[in-house]
C-alpha cells in the first residue's frame, strides 16, 4: 500500500501515461488502418484485442529493458535515443510512414497486424517508459509500468483521436511531451553505472545503494528538456526553410 501512496509512484505513472499517449499517435493510426476493413460489429473487438496484445508485449519488452538498463553505457545510449525521438517530435513529418500497413477483413489477422506493427514501432515507448519507471526508484518499477500501461489502454483505444486533435489544435502538448522525453533522457544518462565514479552521489534507501545528488539529477533533467526544445525548434526552422 505504501507504494501507491508514494508521490514518486504517481509521478512516474503520470509520465508513463503521457508518454504512451504522445508516442501512441502512430499506434492509433496503425490500429485504425489495420482494422478499417473489418465488419462494423468486429471493429471494436479488433481494436481492443489488438491493443491489449500490444500492451502485453510491451510489458514483456519493458521488463527486459529495465534489466538491460543496469548494464553500463546502455542508459547513455537509451538517453541519446530519447533525445533524438524528442527532437523528431518537434519536426513536422513530410511523408506517410504507415502506407505499408495492410488491412484485413478477418478479425485475428487484423489483431496480428496490430501486434506485429506495434512491436516494430514500440522501441521509443519501451525506452521512455523504462526510463520513467527507473526514475521512481524502489522495488515497484514493474508494478507501476503495468499500472500505467493498463490505465493508458482506454485512453489509447477511445481517446486517441481526441488526443490527436488536441495536439493539432494545441501544439504546446507536443512541445511539453518532447521536453518530457528530454528530461527523462537527462536523468537516465546521469544515472548510468558507467558514470558512478564521476557523478556525486548520496546513500540510498537500502544499505549499499547510492543515488545521484538531487541537484545533478534535476539539473541534467532540465538540461535534457531544454536541449530537446532548442534542437527541435532549430531543426523545425531549417526544415521549413528547405521546403
Amino acid at each position: 500500500m505504501d507504494t501507491f501512496l508514494s508521490p514518486e509512484f504517481w509521478l512516474a505513472v503520470g509520465q508513463i501515461i503521457m508518454i504512451d499517449i504522445l508516442l501512441g499517435g502512430d499506434n492509433a493510426v496503425v490500429i485504425a488502418l489495420a482494422c478499417r476493413k473489418l465488419p462494423a460489429a468486429q471493429r471494436t473487438k479488433g481494436i481492443i484485442w489488438g491493443t491489449a496484445g500490444a500492451i502485453v508485449l510491451r510489458v514483456v519488452l519493458i521488463f527486459f529493458a529495465l534489466t538491460l538498463l543496469q548494464v553500463p553505457y546502455l542508459k547513455i545510449l537509451g538517453g541519446l535515443l530519447l533525445v533524438w525521438i524528442g527532437v523528431k517530435l518537434l519536426v513536422p513529418e513530410s511523408e506517410d510512414e504507415h502506407s505499408n500497413i495492410q488491412a484485413s477483413d478477418k478479425l485475428w489477422a487484423a489483431v496480428k497486424t496490430v501486434i506485429v506493427a506495434d512491436f516494430v514501432m514500440s522501441l521509443d515507448n519501451v525506452i521512455a517508459i523504462a526510463g520513467a519507471a527507473q526514475g521512481a526508484g524502489g522495488d515497484h518499477q514493474m508494478p507501476l509500468v503495468i499500472f500505467g500501461l493498463l490505465v493508458s489502454i482506454p485512453i489509447i483505444v477511445w481517446g486517441s483521436q481526441l488526443v490527436i486533435k488536441l495536439m493539432d489544435r494545441f501544439p504546446i502538448v507536443i512541445t511539453v511531451g518532447a521536453m518530457l522525453l528530454g528530461w527523462i533522457a537527462g536523468t537516465m544518462i546521469i544515472g548510468d553505472p558507467a558514470l558512478k565514479d564521476w557523478v556525486p552521489t548520496m546513500p540510498g534507501d537500502k544499505p549499499g545503494t547510492s543515488l545521484v545528488l538531487p541537484v545533478w539529477h534535476y539539473g541534467c533533467g532540465i538540461a535534457g528538456a531544454l536541449f530537446v526544445l532548442a534542437a527541435g525548434k532549430l531543426m523545425a526552422s531549417r526544415s521549413g526553410k528547405t521546403e
